[in-house]
């Protein structure tokens, strides 16, 4: 009996003794939870890897794409004048032809066919340069727009260089991105850096 008492003390002392540790290193760990509760708010503030840019503030900023605009504006122009003129021929040629074909001045019904033939090739021929037109133009827009992408890809890559981002987005109105701090927003510095980039280059 005396045997068993001896042994159930001994458990209860060495439970007491771990019990004892249990609650010194808890303490310890207790107080070592600040610190690392500082680290996690700490980690927390930091900024991301991560930015975007407003495209529609992008564009109407960067010189190269107002040069651009400015050049397809002119070829645009200058195309819309030849057909203006074109259309202005045959305009001025079909009220003669109607004017010839109501006082009956032609000379026989096989001449005025051919005038007709005459008339519905140069419309033809208006029909087929507005078309072509119309696809050169989308051509060049095309065009622009693969060049003007691939001169902003290859700057942002140089931009990053010392930036380290990990993700930078293009946000046009909500596109893509319904809300994201303005800490993220780096579009103005995007701007001038592609500008002084493309200032350099003239």
């Amino acid at each position: 009996m005396k045997n068993n008492n001896y042994i159930i003390n001994g458990i209860l002392i060495v439970a007491i003794i771990v019990l004892f540790i249990l609650q010194f290193t808890g303490r310890k760990a207790d107080i070592k939870q600040p610190e690392t509760a500082e680290a996690i708010t700490e980690s927390t503030n930091s900024y991301l890897p991560i930015a975007f840019v407003q495209t529609d503030s992008l564009m109407p900023n960067y010189i190269f794409f107002n040069d651009l605009s400015k050049t397809l504006m002119k070829n645009l122009e200058d195309k819309r004048l030849i057909i203006k003129q074109r259309e202005e021929r045959f305009q001025k040629e079909y009220l003669d032809y109607q004017e010839k074909a109501q006082r009956n001045v032609f000379i026989s019904p096989e001449r005025q066919r051919q005038e007709e033939n005459r008339l519905y090739s140069l419309q033809q021929e208006l029909n087929n340069l507005m078309t072509q037109v119309e696809q050169e133009m989308s051509l060049e827009q095309s065009k622009m727009s693969q060049q003007l992408q691939d001169t902003i890809v290859t700057a942002l890559k140089q931009f990053n260089t010392p930036k380290k981002y990990e993700y930078i987005l293009s946000n046009a109105g909500t596109d893509n991105i319904l809300y994201a701090g303005d800490e993220y927003d780096i579009t103005k510095e995007v701007i001038e850096f592609l500008n002084a980039r493309y200032t350099q280059s003239q």
